[in-house]
This record gives C-alpha cells, structure tokens and sequence, in this order.
C-alpha cells in the first residue's frame, strides 16, 4: 500500500502555530496540498475534504508535539482513513481506521511508514491495534494527542483514548500532517491543530526474548523471479555482494524498510486467491545472513516469522521454503509477522553455521523475526 503523499520531498517550511490555542483549518483553505482523489464539497451541511484514494498534506506546518482534532464521515463499507503526522520526506507516523473492520480488534491501526512502505503487518497487537465502533454516514470526531515518541487516539469518546501508542517507530521527530484515504469515500471538517509543549522523548520498547538472533548482514536488493528463489549463494556470488549490517529491534524484528526501499509488487492474488502460486511481477529479493556458533553437532528449533516470502539455507544448501503474505494461506489470511508463523528445525554441526533466509515483500512490511528455542541431540 502506497500513499502519494509520502513519496512527495519535505518542503522548507515554517511553523505557524507559536500559541497554545487551537488554529483551524477550514477544508477550502489554500494551506491544503491535494493529493489523489481529493477535492472540496459540501456534505451534511458542513464544507468538507472529500477523498477516496487520497489525501490532503498541511503545507505550512510542521509538527513536533501537539493535539490535532477533525471531524469524520464516511459512507464507505470498506476503506482505510486516518491522520499522517511528522511526515519527513518518505518517513512518517500513520493511524487509521477500516470501515470493514469496525467493532473488531483491528478496526483501527497505528504504523510507521518508512521508506514509503506500511509496516502494518509487522507493528501489530497492543499499542498498534484495537477495537472501536466507526459509524456509518454521520459526523463524528477524532482527536490525536502527540508528546514526544507516545501518541494517543480518541474515536468519538474524547475522555478515554482508544488507542494508546507508547512507542512511535519512524524515528522522525518533527514533520508535516495530513489527512489520508488508501480506499473508501470519506469526507473531513472541522479540522484544528495545537501545538503543545515538547515532552522528553522516551522509548518504550518491549524486551529481547532468549534466543533472538540479533546481528545480521544483508545483501544488496535482486530481481526475485530472475535470480531463482530457491537457489543458494555460491561463495564466489556472497564474496561478490557488499553487505550491510542490520540489527534486530525489540521484540526482535528486522525491519527491512528502515534500509531498503519499498519495492511495491504487484500482487496478482490479491483479489483472486487462485493466483496465489503465480510469479508475482515486481518482487524484490534481498538475502540476510547471520552466524550461529554450535558446540556440538545438534538439532536446534527455529521460530521465524517473516513477511512474505523465505527460502531459508544452512551453509550452502536449501533447506526451506515459505511464504506467509496476506490472502496467501486463505483468502482471509492477514500475514500478521511474529515468531510463530512457521517452526523449522536446523541441523547444525560443531563450529559455525551461516544461516541464510532469501526474503521477497508482497505488501504490507519487509522483514522477519528468528528466534532459536532450546536444543534436541
């Protein structure tokens, strides 16, 4: 999922928001950039944004801390709506709501957007997840409280937050807002922002479980469908590549998209589930590599969860295949990331061992957890 938005340079801008009262921005002023399916309409009696794959960028303001207000309507019965904040060239913060989803445990859904690429596969649960009731075709408000790496989301209910965000994963500080529509007719008004007080930033991140494999080298980015996804590195192919070091985040994801670009394939079953074992035009393939040292020769058991496609290989030689991507497993799958996605058991002999996972992004993040889980002799 890609939003036009993200893709456009950070401007040189100004803030114009010094004081601490609200400033609003009525949906027919000059400040709006459009963007997409995006104009300006009369609805319900208000003067609105209307989008449907689409968005609107403030032009003069950038925001650290602050509380940002908007009113919300949408006929729509699917869709994905919400409010982008610190946009900074293709990074940013997004959170959204789907009209599909409302009353279900992921009817509204923080991600960071990096590199252009939604990571809401990845960042999911708590403090990226939740429940709410969207209403249907009427007015209703959503406030966003911003304060240093923690933000929070109130859905009509302006005394209890309905998503609480203790973590904030871009890294950006300070950027642009925008109003945003991936999919779905969806109207805006009353929009008003306030800037607040900046607070210390502080992370709050979960811990590194036992077992993570942590450090990894990955190689620059391949044409998946040329190279072969089930074709080893020749050592002469690995002593040819420039590697680069990555690490794992707590709780021990590797976050491809904070160093690669998002590739945005076309995904030919997205819509049609019997196209699953399709070539799918457009994927990349990038390999990582990590070293694991064994004082024995043993059996040890590796939890991996990956988005979307592995071939994983023990020195040299393949020894399995995955995919987990969203409608792939049924036509409802998600490809939600974590480390129980799939369990393999890696026959590993005294000394060091170059695990190697072939990983390809078909939407919605890129990137995998590993984590080692006991031993069997």
């Amino acid at each position: 999922m890609r939003l036009p938005m993200l893709a456009t340079p950070a401007l040189l801008l100004t803030s114009l928001v010094h004081a601490q009262a609200p400033v609003g921005v009525p949906a027919d002023s000059p400040r709006w950039e459009l963007e997409g399916k995006a104009e300006v309409v009369d609805h319900q009696g208000r003067k609105a944004l209307r989008f449907d794959g689409g968005g609107a960028v403030l032009k003069d303001l950038e925001l650290r801390d602050g509380v940002i207000d908007v009113d919300v309507s949408t006929p729509a019965a699917r869709g994905f709506f919400g409010i982008q904040f610190r946009l900074e060239g293709e990074d940013g913060e997004w959170v959204y709501l789907r009209q599909h989803k409302s009353g279900l445990a992921d009817a509204m859904q923080y991600t960071p957007v990096l590199h252009t690429g939604l990571n809401w596969q990845i960042y999911n649960g708590p403090g990226f997840t939740g429940p709410v009731d969207i209403p249907k075709n009427e007015w209703f408000h959503l406030r966003l409280e911003i304060a240093g790496a923690q933000a929070k989301l109130f859905v009509k209910d302006m005394t209890t937050p309905a998503l609480v965000m203790p973590d904030l994963k871009s890294g950006v500080q300070k950027g642009q807002i925008a109003l945003a529509v991936l999919i779905g007719e969806t109207y805006f008004s009353n929009f008003e922002v306030r800037q607040t007080p900046d607070v210390p930033w502080q992370r709050h991140e979960p811990p590194m479980p036992a077992g993570t494999l942590t450090q990894w080298q990955i190689s620059p980015v391949l044409d998946a469908l040329a190279r072969g996804l089930e074709k080893p590195l020749s050592p002469t192919e690995a002593a040819s590549m420039t590697w680069q070091d990555v690490a794992a985040e707590p709780p021990g994801f590797v976050v491809l998209y904070r160093v690669l670009p998002a590739p945005h394939p076309r995904v030919s079953f997205a819509n049609d589930w019997s196209k699953r074992l399709d070539p799918q035009p457009g994927m990349k393939l990038v390999y990582a590599r990590t070293t694991i040292d064994s004082d024995r020769d043993q059996v040890k058991k590796l939890e991996l969860g990956y988005s979307d496609d592995v071939s994983v290989f023990l020195n040299g030689r393949i020894l399995w295949r995955g995919r987990s991507a969203q409608n792939f497993r049924d036509p409802a799958f998600l490809g939600i990331v974590n480390p129980e996605n799939d369990t393999l058991y890696l026959p590993l002999t005294k000394g060091k061992n170059e695990l190697v996972l072939g990983l390809s992004e078909l939407g919605g993040g890129w990137g995998f957890i590993a984590r080692l889980v006991g031993a069997e002799k």
